[in-house]
């Protein structure tokens, strides 16, 4: 019967040691990359990355356009003209340093500036030129009772155009991110900005260091 040497006691060991540890770094992997998805109501506010999300978009048109219609211009052009203004929705400019969809900013905005009831708004260039396709082929196959005739559209008032910014600071771990949306209504008469609107988001994303 042979017995093994203090050398040989050691590296049993040690390979011991290592596999214990493989099967540990293995099962945490596993782990890892479990996914599990939860359906939650659209109204939860959902906030992983500390980047744009729904909830910034919807928060920000709903408080940007209560405060635009509230403003001394809606009542000074109502008051002239004996009307509702009618407004155009623009080219919103993301300048910030993530991807933005503005579609769906400005989506948001049309909704909250339709809902309000305060002004007239239609519909911009891309979906009109879809409409007009709609009633050229109308006054060909349509019934003449039911064709609706070009040259009657509304025309804008005012164009709304805005930018989305930020400005990032960044240390040991943690990460501010700044959001600035500036909003402004321009005058289709004289170019002249009857509306200014600014909101500011700051967001605090703190990464925890997790010791194994």
């Amino acid at each position: 019967m042979m017995i093994g040497t203090g050398d040989d006691m050691n590296r049993v060991r040690l390979v011991s040691w290592f596999g214990a540890v493989l099967c540990l770094v293995v099962f945490l992997t596993g782990c890892a990359t479990e996914k599990r998805v939860t359906r939650v109501d659209t109204g939860v506010t959902t906030d992983l990355s500390g980047r744009w999300n729904d909830t910034d978009s919807k928060q920000v048109a709903e408080k940007m356009i209560t405060e635009m219609v509230s403003r001394p211009w809606l009542g000074n052009f109502t008051t002239q003209q004996s009307r509702q203004p009618v407004v155009i929705i623009g080219t919103v400019e993301n300048l910030s340093h993530e991807h933005i969809n503005t579609q769906t900013f400005i989506t948001d905005l049309e909704r909250e500036m339709t809902n309000s009831q305060k002004v007239t708004f239609v519909a911009d260039k891309s979906e009109r030129q879809e409409v007009r396709e709609e009633r050229a082929d109308q006054a060909v196959h349509s019934r003449e009772n039911t064709q609706k005739a070009p040259g009657r559209e509304i025309g804008a008032d005012y164009m709304m155009k805005g930018r989305i910014a930020t400005i990032q600071d960044e240390a040991d771990g943690t990460k501010a991110i700044f959001y600035q949306v500036d909003l402004e209504l321009v005058s289709l008469v004289d170019n002249t900005k009857s509306w200014y609107g600014q909101h500011k988001i700051k967001k605090v994303v703190e990464r925890k260091r997790t010791l194994f």
